[in-house]
Order: structure tokens, then C-alpha cells, then sequence
């Protein structure tokens, strides 16, 4: 059998990990059973001491995820992965299973707001230490890790303004340091960025976005090696429970063969909004790495392949003119998330990054006009004509 790494990645996402069940189905079945049946006491007790390998509780493994996992692993480079039940969960469970009480997490200043609500709020009431710091600034970096750091973490391109890390640099540094590297991958998915290839330790992805991309499903993904899984599946998420569904597998499963097509619609219609955005008078400043005007332009050819499909602007328009802009757009639907067929937009300020503090979303960059759009599979030529009649309208 040819070794699926050497597959090209629209092959991987079709036929990785996929294995003929007894009947001969094309399309991997949908185990949708809580629990598996021993043959007899003393199998079931082999299994629970994990003297012989097999399906307990789903809650613990299940044949259509472990399919999801065995094809994630294979996209990503790694020697195993872990589904969950949300990309918080997949946050959560990759950071629980390096950190404990006394640790210390040095963490980019930008991150999704809910996983900067989880270091901020949660972690430091279980006596985790969390310090964030401008990712793009090596030395800040290095003056920022203590004795008792154990992990750093960050997204690249960031959510929700498009700030781009270099990964082999942070990676240099968790290994000088002995430190686990974490990074969350879910905008670039491994077709687009693979940084375990650049060094880093672990990748988690929001399943929920672009890898199922149909807006059904919440999910998550962690990758690594196998003995970080290992910790991941059968410590955090067996005691804790945050785990996928077998149903969002096999919708992830589904999601995941068209993937590779629907990369390149998103990215192609995204260089285009871009460019339309970067030279309309009402555009104040557009945060695209596909732009050559972007400081992370460079990296694409290097640790990106393409730019992605997500674009953040701020108008030059009150705050009110700005929510009156969203308003008025007929094509684009106000919703949060990313990475569906569907083109959305939000206001990170008051919608995905609301927890952050008014302080802490100037220290991270996200002003109140900054808009993100998630660029949709529609036809790019209606998505411009729907921005040009909102922004005339300003």
C-alpha cells in the first residue's frame, strides 16, 4: 500500500485513514453507539486495562472518529490526533494535558476571545500563570519566560486581524527552552500551513470551520505526537468528556473531501475582496497577508501556502456608520464563525472578542471599526458589487 504522507493533499483529504469495513461501504459508516459489546467478561476487563485493543465507550473511542483522527494525523504530519467536541475543547485539552497548578503559559496578546477568557479567567483560578506578549517581537518572547514556563501558544494568521507569527522561530525557542509549542492552525488548516513541519509541537484546529465547512457542526482537533495524544484522549478528555459526537465525524469526514476544492474558491475570492477593499476611499486599512502591504506578506511561499480565506478592514467611518455598513449588506450574513460556503461578517470588539477587556482589545489591536469578514464560495464579482453599494451608501 502506498504511504499516504507522500499523497498530495487533495488526495489525503479523501482517502487518508480511510479503511474498508466489512461490507464494502464506500462511505465510512456512522457508528452512533454509546457503548461496544465483549465477547466475555475477560475481554472487556483485557480492554479496560489496555492489554487488548478495541472499543469500550464512545466517550473513549469510536470507530467513525477514530477515522477522523486517523486522517487528521496524516494531514497535519503527526503521529496521532484527538477529536472533540469543540475547538475550545481541543484548546482546552491540548494546554490541560502540558500545564498545572504553579506552570506558567506564555501566549500571543491576540487570540480568539474565548480562548483568552479561558487563560485569563479560568486558568488563573486553578493557580496557572499566564503572561501575554506580542508574538512578532522575539525578544519579547525571551524576556518573558520564567523558570516555571511550560508552554507557549499562539494563531497564526491571528484572529480576528491577520497578524502573522513565524513558527519556526517561536519553535527554536520551546526547544531551547524545553517548552511545548502549541498553535492554533484552524484559519490556515493543514493544506495551507503545517507547523509541525516547522517545529512545533501540537496543532489544534475548530473543526467547526474549514474543515467541515458546512456550518454544522461543533468540533474540534488536536495533533501531535503520540504519546502528548495519548495524555490528550485518555487523561483530559476521559475524565473531563469534552469529546465529538461519532454523527459530527462522519459529518466532518464528508466535509473534508471537498476541502481542498473549497480552499481555493475561498482563497481566490478573498485576494480579490482584498484587493477591491485595500483601494476603496472609505477603507481606512485592510489586514490581509495576501497583500503585499501586509508585514506578514513575506511568509506566504515560506510557512503559508495561500493568504486564507478571512479578511479584516476598518472603515473610515464613525463607529455607527461602521454598524450601519454591516447593516446594509444584503450577500453578507451577520454571524459569527468562519470557513462556511455562506460569506459572514462580525464586529470582533462586541461579538467574538467581547471578553477581552476595552484595555486589552487596545493592547491587542482590535478597535471598535475593525470589521472580519469570512469569505464565502459565492461568485466574487456579487460579493464585490454587494461591498461597493454598502460602502457607497457610508
Amino acid at each position: 500500500m502506498q504511504d499516504q504522507e507522500l499523497w498530495k493533499s487533495a488526495t489525503q483529504v479523501i482517502h487518508a485513514g480511510h479503511q474498508t469495513e466489512a461490507f464494502g461501504a464506500l462511505v465510512t459508516p456512522l457508528y452512533q453507539s454509546a457503548t461496544f459489546v465483549f465477547d466475555n467478561a475477560a475481554q472487556g476487563g483485557a480492554r479496560f486495562a489496555g492489554d487488548e485493543a478495541g472499543y469500550i465507550y464512545t466517550r473513549l473511542g469510536n470507530p467513525t472518529t477514530a477515522e477522523l483522527e486517523r486522517k487528521m494525523a496524516v494531514l497535519e504530519g503527526a503521529e496521532a490526533a484527538a477529536a472533540t467536541g469543540s475547538g475550545m475543547g481541543a484548546v482546552s485539552a491540548a494546554l490541560l494535558a502540558n500545564l498545572e497548578q504553579g506552570d506558567h503559559l506564555l501566549a500571543s496578546k491576540t487570540v480568539y476571545g474565548c480562548t483568552y477568557a479561558l487563560m485569563t479567567s479560568q486558568f488563573v483560578r486553578f493557580g496557572i500563570e499566564v503572561t501575554l506578549v506580542d508574538f512578532s517581537d522575539e525578544q519579547a518572547i525571551r524576556a518573558a519566560i520564567r523558570p516555571n514556563t511550560k508552554v507557549l501558544f499562539c494563531e497564526t494568521p491571528v484572529n480576528p486581524h491577520l497578524q502573522v507569527f513565524d513558527l519556526r522561530m517561536m519553535a527554536a525557542i520551546a526547544k531551547e527552552h524545553g517548552l511545548v509549542s502549541i498553535v492554533d492552525n484552524t484559519f490556515m488548516t493543514p493544506l495551507l500551513q503545517k507547523p509541525l513541519a516547522m517545529g512545533i509541537d501540537m496543532v489544534v484546529h475548530s473543526a467547526t470551520k474549514y474543515l467541515n465547512g458546512h456550518g454544522d457542526v461543533i468540533a474540534g482537533i488536536v495533533c501531535g505526537t503520540k504519546a502528548m495524544l495519548d495524555k490528550v484522549k485518555f487523561e483530559i478528555l476521559k475524565d473531563i468528556g469534552a469529546v465529538m459526537s461519532p454523527h459530527d465525524a462522519w459529518l466532518i469526514l464528508r466535509g473534508l473531501k471537498t476541502l481542498d476544492v473549497r480552499l481555493q474558491r475561498h482563497c481566490d475570492n478573498a485576494e480579490r475582496l482584498a484587493t477591491f477593499l485595500e483601494g476603496h476611499a472609505r477603507v481606512a486599512r485592510v489586514y490581509y497577508p495576501g497583500l503585499a502591504s501586509h508585514p506578514g506578506h513575506d511568509f506566504i511561499g515560506t510557512q503559508m501556502k495561500r493568504a486564507g480565506g478571512v479578511i479584516a478592514f476598518e472603515l473610515d467611518a464613525s463607529f455607527d456608520a461602521s454598524i450601519a455598513f454591516v447593516d446594509s449588506l444584503q450577500l453578507f450574513t451577520i454571524a459569527v464563525s468562519l470557513g462556511d460556503a455562506e460569506s459572514l461578517i462580525q464586529h470582533p470588539a462586541s461579538m467574538t472578542h467581547s471578553p477581552y477587556t476595552p484595555e486589552a482589545r487596545i493592547e491587542g489591536g482590535i478597535s471598535d471599526s475593525l470589521l472580519r469578514i469570512s469569505v464565502g464560495l459565492e461568485d466574487v464579482d456579487d460579493l464585490i458589487a454587494d461591498l461597493r453599494q454598502a460602502l457607497d451608501a457610508i
